[in-house]
């Protein structure tokens, strides 16, 4: 059974190319966009490019609907099939600007990939995301061990992301000397640590308690001092593995090396949350719960402006339209609040509301609030 089609490959790494290099993609994006396409080829059976029909696109789009997720065993969202599509139609776009593939594509053939405006508009329906608190957080890392190494890694591990609202890419490639206790901060290098969009910046550790703080400082002196690791090697190491007497392989310490993407970290939240008997929340969370807290702990515009840099945004809107979501039950609270008759706001308060409105009038904003690329 043919699973490649050798004039298709040559095309798709053109392509890639263009999107690594010219459009910035990340790996994980690629990936993204190379599964897309792999699943139009193999509805097609491989069918040359050139030979593109908008039946095809048809078909696929029927197909697709009829998928169910291979983890869950349920149809596949509606942001999935958006995604994929979406994926698929800036493909051909492109192709059809290609040597070789002009004269047998048109721009619009690309438009069949289309979903529905219905459809779409559930794709791209926000929905409210599960936020902890900064209390469920303090309760998750009091109820891990801390009696072997690995165990006081990983609670240190969950302190230091509630501390910096660090990225768990970020926080794979974190080395010794990134971290600064005496300042109370780590720099976040481009050059050696996986940020987003490759920004250099510097964050400062939040307020979200000392004893927080003390358990990520005692990691680090430990690694310095105990272990005698130097400023290049892992602030988060990988576990080392080793067969034991049992002929099984185990767990038994940590390894002098980075971990080679943030997978272990995913599965370490996972397991503390449960382990506290607390609803799962990924290290991505946590910068929700920093953005909720900046809320409401800001004073003036210079205060959430200060608080925004530090989780790596260059504009307070990022921080303001991409993690400030006021979650149901507190909408709430606030409302029946507003209903109760009281004295003019503050001045901080009027201020930060004036300093919001005007990012909104700068950004061309009217009516709403966009989010930004750079969350």
């Amino acid at each position: 059974m043919t699973k490649h089609h050798a004039e298709n490959e040559r095309i798709k790494r053109e392509y890639f190319t263009y999107l690594k290099e010219a459009k910035r993609y990340s790996e994980s994006s690629l990936d993204g966009v190379a599964k897309a396409i792999h699943r139009f080829e193999t509805h097609t059976k491989f069918r040359d490019f050139k030979k593109f029909h908008i039946k095809q696109a048809v078909a696929f789009k029927a197909h697709l609907a009829e998928q169910r997720s291979e983890r869950t065993g349920e149809a596949l969202s509606k942001a999935t099939l958006l995604s994929t599509l979406n994926a698929l139609k800036a493909f051909f776009v492109w192709l059809a600007g290609q040597p070789g593939y002009r004269s047998r594509l048109a721009y619009a053939d690309a438009e069949y990939f289309n979903l529905s405006e219905k459809e779409t508009r559930i794709a791209r329906a926000q929905r409210e995301q599960r936020v902890p608190t900064l209390e469920q957080i303090r309760r998750v890392i009091e109820t891990m061990p801390a009696n072997t190494e690995i165990e006081r890694r990983d609670r240190a591990l969950i302190a230091f992301t509630i501390l910096t609202g660090a990225r768990d890419s970020a926080i794979a490639s974190f080395k010794l000397k990134h971290i600064d206790l005496t300042e109370g901060k780590v720099e976040q290098d481009a050059r050696e640590v996986k940020t987003k969009f490759s920004k250099t910046f510097t964050t400062y550790f939040f307020p979200v308690g000392d004893d927080i703080r003390l358990i990520v400082a005692e990691w680090v002196r430990y690694l310095q001092t105990e272990k005698l690791w130097g400023p290049d090697d892992p602030l988060f190491p990988m576990t080392r593995v080793k067969l034991g007497e049992t002929r099984r392989f185990e767990a038994c310490g940590v390894e002098r090396a980075h971990w080679s993407n943030a997978g272990p970290i995913r599965k370490i939240f996972r397991e503390a949350f449960e382990h506290a008997g607390i609803p799962y929340a990924n290290p991505h969370s946590f910068r929700n719960t920093l953005a909720q807290l900046g809320e409401r702990s800001c004073r003036s515009p210079e205060d959430f402006k200060a608080w925004s840099q530090n989780l790596g945004h260059e504009k307070v809107l990022t921080t303001f339209s991409s993690y400030g979501e006021v979650a149901t039950r507190r909408q709430a609270e606030i409302l029946r609040d507003l209903a109760k008759p009281k004295a003019a706001p503050g001045s901080d308060a009027s201020e930060l509301a004036k300093a919001l409105m005007r990012e909104f009038r700068d950004s061309g904003m009217v009516g709403g609030v966009g989010v930004n690329a750079g969350a």
